[in-house]
């Protein structure tokens, strides 16, 4: 793959550092003096309206981000991917979680095999598995039906499942619950299996080699479990473990020594990412609790927002827009955080899906060719449901000294329409603090209008708001599995458009596996032996000596 483009070597770069150094925001100004803004920066993409317009951005500023763009080969970038391009340089792979969602009529061939159809053929044996368990046909050990659904999995084997499966409550099947076990301390599989009856429940192992350390050692500890639960209720447990795992995984013969019928082993394959495999056989678990229809409905979410990322021109292009957007606040504004902020309560786990999704990809310090980047990259992705954050950390965004972009999230239609005893809306009050947030942020309080309220002249700094703080609002109907795709899909491709214009591999993860080896290096030391621990550092050892000392 040829070198990439030094953004800061761009025409289009030196045009927006000359716009920062003299941008001064200013929303009143800007609405006022435009009374169509918030039409002319409002983009549509499949059923989300997406408003830009208390952004950071004027025209000047898009032409000079979409310039960029082309400067830098975003476009051409994407193309590459969505063929099959190994451009996952560092493990010469291709990146194609998009084909997880392509419809069973197309083909993409990669490295000599029809992607689509292997994609469909798991995809059919998953949907298969999802029937046979709601309908009761798949039985324990016992011959009683599954009643729960234990997810184990680490990283995106676990953030996507639990996420969308939070998010799609509504939509789980009445009767049957999930699960999720990811955290190798104990504690997690404790509480998780608190309270389970093993003759009803169903592990999903989701390893693609089925070596993960923390997977497996779970897994181990579930199986544990459920022999002894099983053996306590006069339960015969020879071939037990296969009617109540399954696996994720393309290792056959490790499923199958795990105790796994491999014909229960889903597959999913090197070009699909873990923070990119919700959609895969991954989501199993979804699958099973909200069903095969409403599964392909979540794809078809995620298609919608891949096809409008490919063909949207570039100045209507939602995902490339936000994606640029970040950047400009990046690297010409400093923001080093970015907030996320969904207004419903389904989608809590949001944010800490785009944690992995975003930073795992673009939390790098070199190009795909090797040479140190140019600009700094990656920004920390944090947020909360709204209205828990109000109370917590909009301080900071409305009036510290840090810029804090964030993205608001609300649908129209809520699931549960509730009102008080003197008919008002719960909905409307709800977005009556998610309108009035973007609004607050925008345009602030000047100290005139503080003092009009009568406000001490002590204290009227204090209650100063400066506004101008950049916000996107994201709107759809209401959340269904058609829109969670849309959004999760929105989000990787704006972390896609950042990482092309970075120059940056946001496929590869090395960063996560250095700590993973010096902790099982460090096995031996925290066990007691002596040569081992002393090999450490001292402050190493001692951190073990203090454990060692106090494990009761």
């Amino acid at each position: 793959m040829d070198a990439p483009v030094d953004p800061t070597q761009t025409e289009a770069w030196a045009k927006l550092a000359k716009i920062a150094s003299v941008y001064t925001p200013d929303f009143r100004r800007a609405f006022a003096e435009d009374p169509q803004r918030a039409e002319r920066y409002s983009r549509r993409a499949a059923d989300l309206f997406v408003d830009l317009s208390k952004d950071y951005l004027d025209e000047d500023v898009l032409a000079a981000l979409l310039e960029l763009a082309e400067e830098t080969g975003v476009a051409a970038r994407r193309d590459a991917m969505y063929a099959g391009e190994h451009i996952n340089v560092t493990e010469d792979r291709a990146v194609l979680h998009t084909a997880l969602r392509r419809p069973a009529t197309d083909e993409l061939t990669v490295d000599g095999q029809n992607v689509v159809a292997d994609v469909h053929e798991v995809l059919e044996r998953v949907y298969d598995l999802a029937r046979r368990v709601r309908s009761g046909e798949w039985t324990g050990a016992s011959g009683k039906p599954i009643r729960t659904v234990v997810n184990v999995g680490i990283g995106g084997s676990d953030l996507g499942p639990v996420m969308a499966y939070e998010a799609l409550k509504p939509y789980v099947k009445k009767g049957l619950e999930c699960r999720f076990i990811s955290n190798i301390d104990p504690t997690d599989a404790g509480e998780k299996l608190r309270g389970l009856d093993p003759e009803t429940t169903l592990f999903v192992i989701a390893s693609k080699t089925f070596t993960t350390l923390e997977t497996l050692t779970n897994a181990r500890a579930c199986r544990a479990w459920l022999l002894g639960g099983l053996a306590e209720r006069g339960v015969e447990t020879e071939g037990a473990v296969s009617k109540h795992f399954v696996a994720v995984s393309t290792n056959l013969e490790k499923v199958a020594e795990f105790g796994i019928d491999p014909a229960n082993a889903y597959g999913f394959w090197s070009w699909v990412g873990g923070r990119y495999s919700v959609d895969s056989a991954v989501g199993t678990s979804l699958a099973i609790a909200i069903g095969p229809e409403n599964f392909a409905d979540f794809l078809s979410g995620f298609r919608a927002i891949d096809e409008h990322f490919e063909q949207a021109p570039a100045a209507q292009n939602v995902p490339l827009l936000m994606g640029l957007l970040n950047v400009w606040y990046t690297n010409f504004f400093g923001a080093a955080t970015h907030a996320v902020l969904p207004y419903s309560q389904y989608l809590h786990r949001f944010p800490a899906y785009l944690q992995q999704l975003t930073m795992e990809s673009n939390g790098k310090r070199v190009r795909w060719d090797g040479s140190d980047v140019t600009t700094g990259t990656g920004e920390v992705f944090w947020g909360e449901v709204g209205t828990n954050g109000q109370h917590a950390f909009y301080q900071l965004i409305h009036q510290g000294t840090q810029l804090i972009p964030a993205d608001f999230i609300a649908f129209a239609t809520p699931r549960h329409a509730l009102s008080d005893e003197d008919g008002t809306d719960q909905h409307e009050l709800f977005l009556g603090n998610f309108f009035a947030q973007t609004k607050a942020l925008a345009f602030g309080k000047t100290a005139e209008e503080v003092r009009a309220e009568g406000t001490p002249e002590a204290i009227v700094t204090a209650r100063i708001f400066p506004g101008n703080k950049p916000t996107t609002s994201i709107m759809a109907p209401e959340l269904t599995p058609s829109v969670l795709g849309q959004l999760i899909a929105l989000y990787e491709h704006i972390t896609f458009v950042q990482g092309a214009v970075w120059g940056i591999d946001s496929y590869d993860q090395w960063g996560v596996e250095l700590g993973k080896q010096m902790a099982k290096d460090l096995g031996p030391a925290i066990s007691g032996d002596a040569e081992a621990l002393a090999a450490q550092d001292s402050s190493t050892a001692s951190l073990i000596d203090y454990y060692r000392a106090n494990r009761k």
